[in-house]
């Protein structure tokens, strides 16, 4: 059996190898380091969880290992796509290169230039950096790029595939030609593979598992649901409490709005979570994983942010509030649990307006996913809503079964809190002096209106609530030619004198 002992690491990368834990590497690590060591390109695929990154960052430990860096001339590149996949790679740096001294510097942002500059000046072994602050260090002329020797690409489809293609070919033409590239992602499909040609010079390809595929100890089930968030969440929330043996999980949802709105509603109900998205400064971001990483919160609702490489290795359970649009993504997402050989299940909530997305992730992974209590066939009948508010503008025009000459004392009004899961109808009585046919209008002079902000006493207060609650509702015929969007002014009854 290889231990990294064979691998031909240098005695202070074994040293601290040896001190974390680990005495056999895994597959993608024992394909990957001996040619890193020979200065190969490498272009690796393997599933998340299987060790990717200290595949590159043990080989580059020992290269480093000669030599000193100048003053804002790195040695060695590492790109990532997210703030958090670099800030970890510090973190296994730090691990791996405590006999070294070694200058690591972090280029990411939400962290001020002045501080990156002092890491700059004295000079950078290893520069671990998103592509965007990377560049904006260039522009301002506190980086030369011409004394890099090693340039690793990580999660190497993301990069390439979500609009970092310019920016990585602009960073490649400042790195010297000679340069050694590595490339290391779990997914790789063939138009990715061409674009990743362009910066690869007869790689060493290392392909340990399907590309594309899932580990094998995690439990993938598909959850049938309505497609109203109301009823996903109600959905969500009753799979979380079925989980006997949950210890913590991460929620993805597809958009920031939705991680926010579902982080909310969690939170009302009592569960213990927290939320991570894009849009969050680093400093909140940061302290949000590692309150999940220390067990302080049990669920974690997150953006895509967190589906790509984060190492939090005892996650049991994945939940996919959307199914994800892009297929390779899905991967990324249930790679978070049944990592390191642990077991973990993920689900995923499907409306049938998923359909092609799913059908597009079980052509990818090559296998057909399991239905958890039935498909979409077998869903019950879909939630009454009364809301009044943006959904119920939909449905106008449904309530109007009483005559323009014939309006009812009583109008029902609904009440749906900020969650729209509860609802409550209350019966309003409206006051008598207010009912008044439009038949008995006609032909009276209508009284000059009392202006807006001179209008006292509890029954004028009463209908302007009504007034308020009930905008999209009116009692009449709709008029022809403009759909349900009245004026106000064309539902007063006109007074029609004899020619």
């Amino acid at each position: 059996m290889t231990t990294f002992a064979d691998l031909g690491l240098s005695q202070k990368v074994l040293s601290a190898v040896i001190d974390a834990g680990y005495t056999i590497p895994t597959p993608i690590q024992e394909g990957a380091i001996p040619p890193a060591l020979q200065r190969r390109d490498i272009c690796g695929i393997a599933q998340t969880g299987t060790g990717k990154t200290a595949s590159f960052v043990l080989p580059m430990l020992t290269l480093l290992e000669k030599g000193r860096a100048r003053a804002r001339m790195p040695r060695t590149l590492i790109l990532e796509p997210t703030r958090e996949l670099a800030a970890q790679v510090a973190e296994n740096f730090e691990k791996y290169g405590k006999n070294h001294k070694l200058n690591v510097a972090l280029l990411i942002g939400g962290v001020s230039f002045e501080e990156q500059n002092r890491k700059l000046e004295r000079g950078a072994d290893v520069l671990i950096c998103t592509p965007g602050r990377l560049l904006d260090h260039c522009e301002r002329g506190k980086l030369l790029m011409t004394g890099v020797e090693v340039l690793v690409i990580d999660e190497a489809d993301r990069m390439l595939d979500m609009g970092f293609i310019p920016d990585i070919e602009r960073i490649a033409n400042m790195i010297p030609f000679t340069r050694q590239t590595l490339f290391f992602s779990a997914t790789m499909p063939p138009e990715i593979q061409k674009l990743a040609d362009r910066f690869l010079q007869n790689p060493e390809r290392i392909e340990v598992a399907k590309p594309s595929s899932t580990a094998l100890t995690v439990t993938q089930r598909l959850v049938a649901s309505h497609s109203k968030d109301y009823e996903k969440r109600a959905v969500l929330r009753d799979l979380i409490k079925q989980q006997d043996e949950l210890k913590n999980a991460i929620i993805f949802c597809n958009r920031k709005k939705d991680v926010a709105d579902l982080f909310r509603s969690l939170e009302r109900h009592g569960f213990s979570v927290g939320a991570l998205h894009g849009d969050m400064d680093q400093r909140s971001r940061t302290t949000m994983l590692a309150n999940f990483k220390d067990n302080n919160i049990t669920l974690l609702v997150a953006s895509d942010v967190a589906a790509r490489g984060l190492d939090i290795p005892d996650v049991s359970h994945v939940f996919n509030f959307d199914v994800p649009i892009h297929a390779e993504d899905y991967v990324h997402r249930i790679g978070r649990t049944g990592r390191a050989g642990r077991s973990g299940k993920a689900f995923t909530l499907v409306t049938r307006s998923d359909s092609k997305y799913l059908d597009a992730i079980e052509k990818l992974i090559a296998q057909n996913i399991e239905w958890l209590n039935g498909d979409l066939s077998a869903l019950p009948a879909p939630m009454e809503s009364h809301d009044t508010g943006e959904r119920g503008r939909k449905g106008r025009g449904r309530d109007k079964e009483r005559s323009r000459g014939k309006r009812d004392r009583t109008q029902i009004e609904v009440a749906v809190d900020a969650d729209n899961e509860t609802q409550e109808e209350v019966v309003v009585e409206a006051p008598a002096e207010n009912v008044t046919a439009p038949s008995e209008r006609r032909g009276e002079r209508r009284p000059h209106p009392v202006p807006r902000g001179n209008r006292q006493g509890p029954a004028n207060d009463d209908r302007r609530e009504r007034r308020h609650r009930h905008r999209d509702h009116d009692d009449g015929p709709t008029p022809v030619g403009f759909g349900d969007d009245i004026p106000a002014f064309m539902l007063v009854a006109a007074n029609v004198g004899k020619a």
